[in-house]
């Protein structure tokens, strides 16, 4: 938790290093390949983020198919929630996993679903750090990583088990070993004396969580840190990127006792529409062609537990231990009823508890439309029925400091817990406020890591500051902000969500400084939400 990279805020906003570095971070980001006026049809393709990798090949497909194809990024649980609702939007759905689909699927419209890729969820490690833990010697258990984790050894990043699959992943596989299942995991193995205690003290040791998987592997190569979970695939794409920085590897641990694998299945959603149909179905058949399957393997995903890799040897590396000839066992998914139940748990009762530090703009431009959003925004995290239906309910120890500001800060409010009386009060708290005068976010946002670091011991948390506002912010209090951010002395991400008139110049900057995003809650509230809860 303690912070690496924040002394040199003061010198990079004086040099003025600004905005055009970091983009607004919408929850939903697009692609779209082809475009032509020779197209035969466009399918439009929710995804998981992992898939961005994969572009050069997409538009390759779009090429040779003559197939547009627009694709949208979201998390799985988007993905689940999309197919739920019916997926209207969208011709095909393209997760991390098949379990996203067996999870989202009530209307029945998911067919043809075939998986175009692999890739095992691991923790990449520094090298020095991975051989100073003995995990250079042999097989690594749950278990050792828990070790290392307790003995303050290792630290490392994870995605959200509620937002993204490869958290979901390792963290079903964390409990099938910390159980020692080895047959199905059922719901009353989620009661097992000590599993609360072990896999807790497991997630102490996570530094930072992120909403996707993508995202995490820039947010570490970003910083510097000392491990992450993610696939495989994603491992040697940062490993490659460390190496031409000059930087120290990652080294693939693959726990034997809760190995989990994505299988990257690409699902048409049939509303009736043969020509999208047909066209999906050439789509997916230029994927699973040889040629394309020999691009993908240059990604670093695999197409075949029976490949022979030895060709990729600078992709598939062996000085990373990425190990194509060790014989995976992954474990099986769990059944639908045990697997939401093991979500709901690790928000609630198994996670590092969040110390969410809410900096709400009540100044007179967010008056109308932006007070209103603002206040629909807590809603969604504060009220519980509204939390449950996206994940984003409070877990048992965590912290919600909320600062109301405009030109100053006007008061700041605390509630502790799960307590859905103390979460009510706040969002009361919150709505009897009404917006006028000036805009100052970096005094609130100081006044929130103050009130934090001053009553709390932020090693035992995942903090952030979260400012949802315009943007739009007077300038002579920067110095104070940066000055109260450094002398914290945490890793503490200042993340932004914008409405009304929003201005993102300041708020990207801050995200940019402190290894962050910025969210546009005016285009997708619930979406922004989910993505900041994920992060922390």
């Amino acid at each position: 938790m303690k912070k690496t990279m924040c002394v040199i805020l003061s010198a990079v906003l004086s040099a003025g290093i600004l905005s055009s570095c970091v983009s607004s971070g919408n929850t939903a980001s697009e692609n779209s390949f082809g475009g032509g006026v020779f197209e035969k049809e466009t399918i439009r393709i929710l995804s998981g983020s992992e898939n961005k990798e994969l572009s050069d090949i997409l538009a390759e497909c779009s090429k040779k198919t003559g197939v547009g194809i627009e694709m949208t990024y979201k998390g799985s649980v988007d993905i689940m929630n999309e197919l739920k609702n019916g997926a209207e939007d969208y011709d095909a759905v393209w997760p991390a996993s098949s379990i996203w689909l067996s999870l989202g699927d009530e209307q029945h419209i998911i067919k043809h679903d075939k998986s175009i890729s692999t890739s095992p969820v691991v923790f990449g490690i520094k090298k020095s750090l991975a051989e100073s833990l003995g995990f250079t010697n042999g097989n690594v258990s749950v278990k050792d990583i828990l070790s290392a984790v307790n003995s303050g050894k290792l630290s490392f990043c994870m995605t959200s088990a509620t937002q993204s699959n490869s958290g979901a992943s390792a963290y079903i596989g964390f409990l099938y070993a910390l159980t020692g299942k080895t047959s199905a995991l059922t719901a009353d193995d989620l009661e097992s004396p000590g599993l609360k205690e072990d896999i807790s003290s497991l997630f102490s040791g996570i530094d930072r969580s992120s909403g996707s998987s993508d995202w995490l592997k820039e947010m570490f190569l970003a910083g510097n840190y000392d491990a992450m979970v993610n696939y495989e695939s994603l491992i040697i794409a940062a490993d490659k990127e460390l190496v031409s920085q000059g930087r120290e590897p990652l080294y693939a641990v693959y726990p034997y006792d809760g190995l989990t694998v994505a299988d990257s299945p690409l699902a048409y959603a049939d509303h009736g529409d043969k020509d999208k149909e047909k066209a999906f179905l050439e789509v997916q058949e230029y994927l699973l062609s040889d040629e394309a399957q020999e691009k993908i393997r240059q990604t670093g995903r695999r197409t075949s537990f029976t490949e022979d890799y030895s060709q990729y040897g600078d992709i598939f590396n062996a000085e990373w231990e990425i190990d194509t000839e060790k014989i995976l066992s992954p474990i099986t998914m769990p059944s639908e009823e045990t697997l939401m139940k093991a979500l709901n748990l690790y928000q609630t009762a198994f996670r590092k508890p969040s110390l969410n530090i809410y900096c709400l703009d009540y100044s007179g431009s967010m008056k109308g439309e932006g007070n209103s959003q603002l206040v629909e925004a807590m809603g969604q995290i504060l009220i519980r029925e509204n939390a449950e239906k996206n994940f984003l309910q409070a877990a048992e120890d965590e912290v919600n400091i909320v600062v109301i500001f405009d030109g100053d800060v006007r008061s700041v409010y605390t509630a502790e817990g799960a307590d859905d009386g103390g979460l009510e009060a706040l969002y009361s708290d919150i709505s009897a406020e009404e917006p006028g005068g000036g805009t100052d976010m970096y005094a609130a946002a100081a006044a929130g890591i103050e009130e934090a670091a001053d009553n709390y011991d932020l090693n035992n948390y995942c903090p952030a500051v979260i400012i949802m506002s315009d943007g739009v912010s007077k300038s002579d209090s920067r110095e104070d902000f940066i000055a109260k951010y450094n002398s914290c002395g945490y890793d503490i991400p200042v993340f932004s969500i914008m409405f009304g008139e929003a201005e993102d110049r300041q708020l990207n900057e801050l995200a940019e400084l402190t290894n962050a995003k910025v969210f546009d809650g005016r285009t997708d509230l619930t979406g922004a939400f989910r993505s900041v809860k994920g992060y922390n």
